[in-house]
This record gives structure tokens, sequence and C-alpha cells, in this order.
């Protein structure tokens, strides 16, 4: 086992996982079990310190999954600056951290996640997981891998209705078999974010709220400004914005915001829907 030692000041582990981010995490005693992939780690924070445990030969792996090479106190310094709900929202959540998940299952979850709540999107996914994915062992525990879009394609539409996913099985399965097909996902990364967006509404069910957040969570670009019901308040009520359209809220955000602007949607998001709690 291997352990990452890093400054809690601006790493919280309970914030950055529960920020809605990420659906594959388990609270335990004393941290969380965190699953990317075919991985886990056990994070907490301890005092002063996050803590994460990983596999032998794992450590690299989580030390780029948490983004720990960034700066996230120059982010909170610009929210600071900025002002205003901004300011509270950055202080409430200064410990986010923006992960830098895998293209496949981030791309899976948040069409899993379309008019969804958190514990059915978890339930889900794990379901998924149970039944599909490769088992491995951490501390003594039977984990199980995000499955494979072979795995995932060979299934009947009827597993994926079973398995609670309703209108989204199809969403789900057409991904998968396109993915299996030889779609690769990670070409994108060389393509601007608005290229790069405009190419993941190609999937099917996948609209632009879907397309931000794996641009942000996936593709770690922080050009994106995912607009949910909870962001969509904030543009009313505190930026009095006057847009219905959401797509154009999330303009507005990304102008006004830049480079920082999917941190900053994290930090409004979490505040938002916490009712200004950490």
């Amino acid at each position: 086992m291997e352990k990452i030692i890093y400054d809690g000041d601006f790493f919280d582990v309970r914030s950055t996982l529960e920020c809605g981010q990420i659906f594959r995490y388990e609270r335990a005693e004393g941290g969380f079990f965190v699953h990317s992939g075919d991985k886990t780690c056990f994070a907490y924070n301890d005092g002063d310190n996050a803590v994460i445990l990983a596999e032998d030969g794992d450590k690299d792996y989580f030390y780029r999954f948490f983004d720990l090479g960034a700066d996230y106190g120059t982010y909170y310094a610009a929210a600071e600056k900025e002002g205003g709900v901004l300011a509270e929202a950055a202080k409430a959540g200064k410990g986010i951290r923006i992960l830098r998940q895998g293209e496949e299952e981030t791309l899976i979850s948040f069409l899993v996640s379309q008019n969804n709540h958190i514990p059915r999107i978890k339930k889900i996914l794990n379901t998924l997981c149970e039944d599909l994915g490769e088992k491995h062992l951490f501390c003594g525990r039977e984990m199980h891998a995000f499955p494979t879009a072979k795995a995932l394609a060979e299934k009947e539409l009827s597993y994926f209705t079973r398995a609670g996913l309703g209108y989204r099985d199809r969403y789900v399965k057409a991904a998968a078999e396109r993915i299996a097909a030889g779609y690769s996902l990670s070409t994108l990364r060389a393509l601007d974010t608005p290229t790069l967006k405009k190419e993941l509404c190609t999937f099917v069910g996948a609209g632009e709220k879907v397309a931000d957040c794996v641009s942000l969570f996936a593709f770690h670009r922080f050009d994106s400004f995912p607009v949910d019901t909870w962001i969509y308040k904030i543009y009313k009520e505190d930026y009095r914005g006057t847009e219905r359209n959401r797509s154009k809220a999330a303009e507005y955000f990304v102008s006004r915001f830049k480079e920082n602007a999917g941190i900053f949607q994290q930090y409004l998001f979490q505040y938002k829907r916490s009712g200004g709690k950490n």
C-alpha cells in the first residue's frame, strides 16, 4: 500500500466527492472508498492534511486523479477577487478539487445522471459495476471495476431497463456500442472546447449539459460551465440573469469567468445546493 499526504488547505475529500462530479464512491469508517476505472483508493482528511491510500503502483494515478499537481490557491484567490456570492461560495467550498476522471466512465455516468438524483445514479452505476465489472481486492474488500464498453455493448437493451435506467437505457446502450465499435474518446483531447462539446453532443441522449459535464470532469476543460437547476437559480437570483435558455446562461458564465469557469461552477453549485454550507 502506498500513501499520499497532501496539504488539506485546498483539498477536502468529502467536499470534492460530494459536489456532484463523481458518483462511484462510498463512505466508510474514517473516510471514503473512491473508485475510478479498475482502481480503488481510500481517501480522508486527518488534521491539516488529506491522505490517500492506494495499491502499490497506483500512487501516481491517484495523484493525477485528484489533480494534486495544480495550485487551487490561485483559483480561490481569483474567486475572492470577484467578490459577492462567488467569494462566499469559494470560502465554503475551499477544499473542492476538479477530478481527472476517465472519459468513457464519465460519459456513461452523466448519461445516466440526466433528470436523476444522486442516490439513484449511484445505485444504477453500482449495479452495472457489480454485474459487469471485473473484480479486484482493496484492503481485503471485493471491489468492482467500471465495465468496459464491450461488456456494456454485449448486453440487451432490456438489461439496462431492468437496471433502472428508464428512458436512458438506449443512451447508454448506444454509447457503449459506438465506443466498442472503435470510437476513441481519448482522441477528442486534441479538440478545442467548443468543438469537443459539439462532438460529445453527437452521442445519443447527450445534450449540452452532459457535454459540459464530460468536458469539465473528464477532459478537464475549465472553460466549461454545466448549468443545472441550482446553477440556473444562481444565474437568476444572484447574477440577475434574464436568459431563459440555459445554454445562454452557460455562455454568460464562461464569458465572465473565462479559464476559471469550471472550478467556479463547482464552488457555486455546492454552495447553492447546500444552502451556503460546506
